[in-house]
């Protein structure tokens, strides 16, 4: 489902990209029962992390750090966790699958990007930039990627990229019945907690749509 390129691969030994594709989801604009796994999630993050230093010295975290450090950024998802975990945020109320992926996300600190299927014109890629690439971010601003980022593109551009997340033409949307993720893993993490992660989604997504179905799901390693 994902061809992945020999330049993906020479420039990330070690690392692999997860995939994970649910037909049937319905994305309401909350539900109950996400709303209490959300709620058990927040107080056991609490409970995990007590300090900066804590978040910091996962492995996980520390292999993003090391990958986004490359490119003069901050791991946005350590960051996110310290907003839970140690500031006392809460987690936002979005479309539900959103939420369903930002909770997997927070609680395993993998970087996923989501995106409705349907909006996708295959076939799906996973490269490496050129620093020429421009897509439309989430956020409805146009950017320009940064040299030697990972990055999945279909037959009509990029969808997503480790720097600057998913586009907004495959955006999740409450309309969106077919959801995709993909989790981005850099050297250090593995390939058996990309398909844990993966799971993870799956069962928060099943919070909302209990008979949604698995399509496809699939690490990528480079080995």
């Amino acid at each position: 489902m994902l061809d992945v390129t020999q330049a993906w691969k020479s420039a990330y030994p070690g690392a692999c990209v997860g995939l994970l594709l649910v037909e049937g989801v319905e994305n309401p604009d909350h539900d109950p029962a996400l709303d209490q796994a959300k709620a058990e999630l927040e107080e056991s993050l609490r409970s995990r992390f007590k300090d900066r230093a804590s978040i910091m010295d996962l492995p996980v975290v520390q292999a993003y750090d090391a990958y986004f450090k490359r490119f003069n950024k901050t791991y946005h998802v350590q960051l996110q966790l310290e907003s839970v975990a140690l500031k006392g945020k809460t987690i936002p109320r979005v479309a539900a699958v959103v939420e369903a992926m930002f909770m997997a996300e927070l609680d395993n600190a993998l970087l996923t990007a989501g995106h409705d299927f349907r909006e996708i014109s295959p076939p799906l890629t996973l490269g490496v930039s050129s620093g020429q690439e421009r897509y439309t971010r989430l956020n409805g601003q146009e950017q320009e990627l940064k040299l030697n980022d990972m990055m999945v593109t279909d037959d009509r551009g990029v969808i997503s990229s480790v720097i600057y997340g998913p586009d907004q033409r495959t955006r999740i949307t409450p309309a969106t019945t077919e959801a995709l993720f993909f989790v981005y893993a850099p050297r250090g993490i593995g390939e058996a907690r990309v398909r844990a992660h993966l799971q993870d989604i799956l069962r928060n997504v099943r919070c909302v749509s209990p008979t949604a179905q698995v399509r496809a799901e699939e690490v990528y390693p480079t080995s």
